[in-house]
């Protein structure tokens, strides 16, 4: 296991594992293949989770197979970005009544000490907004996280 050196702490920053929550948006695949690319240099390991948000009047483990579905081709894509950055990542399927606090348990068990977000450029009301998920784990994450955003598309 490496250590990088902080650029704003002078500290070191210990990189051994890595998650990337994944939703199919188009920004999934650069958020893989910067975790790919830090995690090859570190010898890190990758895991890329997508959460399925079950709603409130059904039970938390209620098969819902439209959005297992979705969320297999989700990581399968997600498997893709990786194979071209040429790394191997882990991948699991969750569900969850919010996508934030399943992302924040699920760096806590997994003792990550990166997430990578990546973030479709959107706005709300004429402002640039994260999103909801992007937003509670910056506020909430025990570790760094790193947000990947998207481009602004020039109209």
């Amino acid at each position: 296991m490496y250590t990088t050196r902080s650029l704003f702490s002078g500290q070191y920053m210990k990189i051994s594992r890595l998650l990337v929550p994944v939703s199919g948006s188009s920004a999934d695949k650069q958020a893989i293949q910067l975790a790919c690319s830090s995690a090859k240099r570190y010898k890190a390991k990758v895991y890329v989770v997508y959460v399925i948000e079950v709603k409130r009047t059904l039970p938390l483990d209620a098969e819902l197979e439209p959005e297992i579905q979705k969320g297999e081709a989700v990581l399968d894509a997600a498997e893709r970005s990786a194979s071209e950055a040429d790394y191997r990542i882990e991948t699991e399927i969750l569900q969850a009544r919010e996508v934030g606090p399943a992302v924040v348990d699920e760096a806590v068990e997994r003792a990550v000490d990166v997430i990578v977000v990546g973030v479709s450029y959107q706005k709300k009301f004429g402002e640039f907004t994260l999103g909801k998920t992007a937003d509670y784990v910056l506020k909430n994450a025990p570790c760094w996280v790193w947000v990947c955003r998207e481009p602004i598309q020039s109209s």
